[in-house]
């Protein structure tokens, strides 16, 4: 078990999300940062869609009340055990009575804990990210437990490492193709998409990052259309909204681009007042 003493900011479970069920209204949801949590998975040797803690802005502090292997990604907050600093993008043994906590901010705003074998919390709808209406709780709370599997003697205790190319949270390209709506804006329109470096608001979510610059809007209302994990939607006023994993399954806005998964994983390691470009693919 894992005893979260602290919960942080906004911890939550997070798989590869609820593929296949977008006709009942239910959201994806899954890991923000697709790519640190599935390499976190890789560094333990674990099923690529098992469960992991998806840390914002750090904060968390956790008690391992068993053995285990554990590796963290994504975001860099300092990672320690027992106050001592650990390495990142490692897999790394954790004694039993040990505590995992984090401390200053190098990059990114999401880090991943992945344990061996996985968060073995319930899974609803083939998945054990945790969404409102779905799950029993929609964060981690303090005081929690988590179930994870007991350590076997025969798991191996030697690791390699895996160098991270910091440009990925760095960047200032965030890769995208072509909306389905995309061909109805005018020429200088479609410019400024990709000309413009835009900010991210403070109103940005696991729901989706909506942007302080505005492009000029000139199209035709529509009828509510299936939207995505990236769609970017214009708005009547000319604001973009970037959907993020636990948007809705349907909009009525305009579709103008779509990230790629890339993008997407990028995105989620920006917060407010964050600059960007649209880059297409």
């Amino acid at each position: 078990m894992i005893k979260v003493l602290s919960a942080g900011f906004y911890t939550t479970i997070q798989d590869l999300g609820r593929v296949g069920y977008g006709s009942f209204g239910l959201p994806i949801s899954g890991a923000m940062d697709f790519y640190s949590a599935k390499l976190s998975n890789f560094l333990l040797n674990n099923n690529v869609n098992d469960a992991v803690l998806e840390v914002v802005y750090g904060g968390c502090k956790l008690l391992f009340e068993n053995d285990t292997i554990v590796s963290v990604t994504g975001a860099d907050f300092s990672v320690k055990i027992n106050e001592n600093e650990v390495t990142m993008n490692t897999a790394l043994f954790i004694e039993k009575g040990s505590v995992l906590s984090f401390g200053k901010r190098g990059y990114g705003v999401r880090t991943y804990i992945g344990v061996k074998g996985g968060i073995r919390s319930e899974k609803l709808f083939g998945s054990r990210s945790m969404y409102k209406g779905i799950t029993s709780s929609f964060k981690i709370n303090k005081g929690v437990q988590l179930p994870i599997i007991q350590l076997g003697k025969t798991n191996e205790k030697s690791f390699s490492k895996i160098k991270i190319d910091g440009s990925f949270f760095l960047s200032k390209n965030i890769e995208c193709n072509e909306g389905p709506e995309f061909s109805l804006l005018s020429k200088k329109e479609k410019m400024n998409l990709f000309r413009m470096i835009f900010t991210i608001s403070s109103d940005n979510n696991r729901m989706g990052y909506r942007l302080e610059e505005k492009i000029n809007n000139t199209l035709p209302s529509m009828l509510t259309s299936a939207v995505l994990p990236g769609t970017v939607q214009l708005t009547p006023s000319g604001t973009l909204i970037v959907l993020m994993k636990d948007s809705q399954v349907t909009g009525g806005y305009p579709r103008v681009l779509q990230l790629t998964e890339e993008g997407i994983s990028k995105l989620a390691q920006k917060t407010t007042g964050d600059r960007f470009q649209f880059k297409i693919v």
